[in-house]
């Protein structure tokens, strides 16, 4: 079996705006390559990340449709930190839409957020305690 998730999609409906977002928030472009017929292979990640999101053009009304929707109204989307007020920070001067403010939980400190498509994300610092590979 596979030992990690490598990417996942994200339909977006422009690839150069959705680049333009990620980009004023941190995120790094690993590749953008012309696939023909308005195609592109896009991979963005934010520095050191593992997992990468593919920036996916929606096509058809179907695809359209989901844009923002992928989960479902719920956050689905994690952006894990190791300094929450530094990303915090650099989230509101890029003019990023806030649902929350920035509360602590047992598992850490989190707000949600949403890109301009509609997507909620959490921007999370977790606890030591709960971290990712500690043990505890």
């Amino acid at each position: 079996m596979p030992a990690r998730i490598a990417h996942l999609s994200l339909l977006v409906p422009d690839y150069d705006d959705a680049l333009d977002f990620f980009c004023r928030i941190g995120f790094e472009c690993r590749e953008d390559i012309e696939l023909g017929d308005g195609k592109r292979w896009v991979r963005i990640a934010p520095p050191g990340g593992d997992t990468e999101i593919l920036l996916a053009r929606a096509v058809g009304d179907r695809q359209t449709a989901s844009i923002g929707e992928q989960g479902g109204g719920r956050v689905w989307l994690f952006l894990e930190t190791d300094d929450f007020a530094r990303d915090y920070q650099r989230l509101q001067a890029a003019g990023v839409t806030f649902e929350t403010l920035p509360r602590d939980e047992p598992y850490g400190r989190v707000v949600v957020w949403r890109d301009p498509w509609g997507n909620r994300w959490d921007l999370i610092e977790h606890a030591r305690s709960v971290a990712i590979g500690t043990g505890n």
